[in-house]
């Protein structure tokens, strides 16, 4: 199929496709961006405009898209509270699914989009481009080196000191599920469990907080938020077990007090070393008796004037998974590992909601 171009149909055309998706397909030879779809017609007409094909086709009814035959693959950029209904409606249509982050709004949906997959023999890959960022893969290299020995303690960490998104329905419960734990903790949560190749969680406990939400004209990255629309949380942290004892602590927030930030970012700890993002790639251990830590260099630089040859996650994202497609093998993010990701989350909240400990897979 190496000469094969595949047709892509776009559905929701708003900040995450004209951020991401969009423009990384148009720079893929293999695409053609055929159909878009948005339930704004004027918005869904720029986006063809500026990324289909001639003759593209807009629709404002995902379901009238997906009766197009000749379309091969979907990307679903909506809402959280309609990716698993798109998805699993457009697997059953025969199309292969790229969702994006998170995978669905509750796990038992999220389940229902593996289980489609599984049944239709289309592939289905969640949109968590912060696995394809330079650090992210090498720290993923030496954690399957062995260097680090067994990973018994990993933190996931997405903290904005003050950066809550204030458009669109980010701050909308009903349709996102909820907060900076969903939108960005999840971020950091699947890299972590992705480094640690450790998919069997036994126990969450979680603390989810509105303490910031409600105040006034905030300080805040986008302009202040409207207080009576923030119906989400401002932050949320775990504790997580797994089956094989290791321990995960994760922490997320768009509004905190506190001066130690950073998003998407993965703690290892192991029996051998340890590495961590907290200040670019650090790798850690012991060696003749004495500790060694050590950054390591992610760029391709080093020669005047040339920085090296650069790809964007996003890009790297979509290169892999048309490759995928059109070679027939795993997607990189496979769906039963963004799977394990929303159980976690839907956990953690529950435990905020309950005070008590939930246990999974039991």
């Amino acid at each position: 199929m190496a000469n094969a171009k595949l047709r892509v149909g776009i559905i929701g055309t708003g900040g995450i496709a004209n951020g991401k998706h969009m423009p990384a397909l148009a720079k893929l030879a293999q695409v053609e961006m055929v159909a878009f779809c948005d339930i704004d017609e004027e918005r869904a007409n720029k986006a063809a405009k500026q990324y289909g094909v001639e003759g593209a086709k807009v629709y404002t009814n995902y379901l009238e898209l997906l009766e197009d035959k000749t379309l091969d693959v979907v990307h679903v950029c909506t809402p959280n509270d309609s990716h698993a209904e798109i998805s699993i409606a457009a697997l059953e249509s025969g199309k292969h699914v790229m969702c994006e982050k998170p995978m669905a709004k509750t796990a038992a949906d999220a389940r229902r989009m593996v289980e489609t997959a599984k049944r239709t023999g289309k592939k289905l890959t969640i949109g968590y481009n912060n696995r394809y960022r330079p650090d992210s893969l090498h720290m993923k290299k030496v954690a399957e080196s062995g260097q680090l020995g067994e990973v018994y303690y990993a933190k996931a960490l997405a903290i904005r000191r003050r950066a809550v998104p204030t458009w669109g329905v980010f701050l909308d419960e009903e349709k996102q599920g909820g907060g900076p734990l969903i939108d960005i903790g999840t971020h950091a949560l699947d890299l972590t469990l992705w480094m640690m190749d450790n998919y069997k969680p036994v126990s969450v406990t979680g603390s989810v907080f509105h303490k910031l939400g409600k105040r006034e004209n905030a300080a805040n990255a986008w302009g202040p938020w409207d207080p009576k629309k923030f119906t989400v949380e401002d932050s949320a942290f775990g504790f997580i077990k797994m089956e094989d004892g290791a321990t995960i602590v994760l922490e997320s927030s768009w509004a905190l007090n506190t001066l130690q930030v950073g998003e998407a970012k993965a703690v290892l700890c192991g029996t051998e070393g340890g590495a961590d993002m907290e200040n670019g790639l650090r790798v850690n251990g012991e060696q003749f008796s004495r500790l060694y830590d050590t950054t390591v260099k992610t760029d391709s630089g080093g020669v005047d004037f040339y920085a090296g040859k650069k790809e964007s996650s996003g890009d790297m994202e979509a290169r892999l998974w048309v490759d995928a497609i059109l070679n027939d093998t795993d997607p990189l993010v496979k769906p039963e590992q963004a799977l394990v990701v929303t159980e976690i989350l839907e956990a953690l909240y529950e435990s905020g909601r309950t005070g008590k400990t939930v246990y999974l897979n039991q």
